[in-house]
């Protein structure tokens, strides 16, 4: 596999961790280890009696039927646990894909759901999302880039980084378009549990015996640190992950695993507080763009907790993104990140006063950009 960098990671490798302002993120306000226990009731005691031995290659089976019962069927046979979704995408796309096979991906899109399938040398169909249709995926263009040379479809609804979704009709049409050619529909759900206007969809793995959901705790969990994730599919597609995985990773960390089960038992309690925060910094998102449409065009995310503006009078935000970070110390996600140059991914899951405070910030950058 031949893989082309990630601009995204690069660019949050150099400024995640000195930023003043952090407005870029794609997920909520990240929890302490002390939050994790309050809310999950394990106590040191829990953690002094881990035994750190090797674990099960799919995941501990306490922690599958979780998730089984959870997002899934109910069969805990179909759930693979991983080092967040990132290993999961690439278990499964490494599983499923040859050299020429043709792919169906969303552009703009999170690097992991396109540059796998370019580095794995597939043919890529770009499903474009237009800027000038409110990021809304189009139907009728998936139906002709689907053909019966498709291996796989690999979107991501609610989506990164618009904030675009699709109605729980417009999902099972997706399934449609596969199922009529036989292709696998794979779907990260990274932001299932951030929705705002309309119910969370179903994972795609109860739908469709050729589909393939996947999921993390980095987004609306905030526990991107504990780098957990899962995917639900066939088990015969999980079998041959597993025989790559024997060459990698082998199998979540036991420590990880237990902190999980904790989580998902008591998954309200993490998802809860930070919707109600990514609710109410929606609102000041839309206010701000409201209240400057000299400055910038935006439509409204109806999932996640990031939205994908226009910053009008720009060709280019990159070398703005770079200026808002040295001189104001706001970290923006230039949208060439994500092949849209004009734009930016504002985050706003985070602490609403560092949002209004960073927003300020950008208004000012904006506005000394036109003088």
């Amino acid at each position: 596999m031949k893989l082309r960098s990630a601009p995204l990671e690069d660019w949050l490798r150099d400024y995640y961790f000195t930023a003043e302002i952090d407005i870029s993120s794609s997920g909520v306000q990240s929890y302490s280890m002390a939050e994790l226990r309050t809310f999950t009731g394990i106590e040191y005691s829990d953690l002094d009696a881990l035994v750190f031995d090797d674990g099960y290659s799919l995941g501990t089976p306490k922690v599958r039927e979780a998730i089984a019962r959870r997002w899934g069927d109910g069969d805990p046979g179909k759930v693979m646990t991983t080092v967040g979704s990132g290993e999961a995408i690439w278990l499964v796309l490494t599983a499923l894909l040859r050299p020429g096979d043709e792919v169906v991906v969303v552009q703009p899109g999170y690097h992991s759901l396109v540059e796998l399938a370019v580095g794995l040398e597939c043919t890529t169909r770009i499903w474009r999302l237009d800027f000038d249709r409110d990021w809304r995926p189009r139907l009728d263009e998936l139906a002709e880039l689907v053909t019966d040379r498709t291996r796989a479809i690999i979107v991501n609804f609610p989506q990164n980084p618009t904030g675009a979704s699709v109605t729980e009709a417009e999902l099972r049409e997706i399934v449609a378009h596969a199922e009529r050619v036989g292709a696998y529909l794979l779907w990260d759900g990274a932001f299932a549990d951030l929705v705002y206007d309309s119910p969370a969809l179903p994972d795609v793995s109860t739908l469709y015996d050729r589909g393939i959901g996947f999921n993390t705790f980095s987004k609306a969990f905030g526990l991107p640190g504990l780098r957990f994730g899962w995917c639900l599919g066939p088990a015969d597609v999980l079998a041959d992950c597993v025989r790559i995985r024997d060459y990698t990773t082998l199998h979540t960390a036991p420590l990880v695993e237990l902190l999980a089960l904790g989580v998902l038992e008591h998954a309200e309690a993490f998802l809860e507080p930070r919707l109600k925060q990514a609710r109410a910094n929606r609102e000041i998102v839309r206010d701000w763009a409201a209240a400057h449409p000299d400055l910038v065009a935006m439509t409204l995310p109806a999932g996640g907790v990031a939205a994908f503006p226009r910053l009008l009078g720009l060709a280019d935000t990159y070398e703005f993104c770079e200026n808002l970070f040295q001189q104001r110390g706001v970290l923006v996600i230039p949208g060439s990140c994500f092949g849209a140059a004009q734009h930016i991914r504002l985050g706003f899951g985070g602490s609403s006063e560092a949002l209004v405070d960073g927003l300020d910030r950008m208004t000012d950058a904006l506005r000394d950009e036109r003088r």
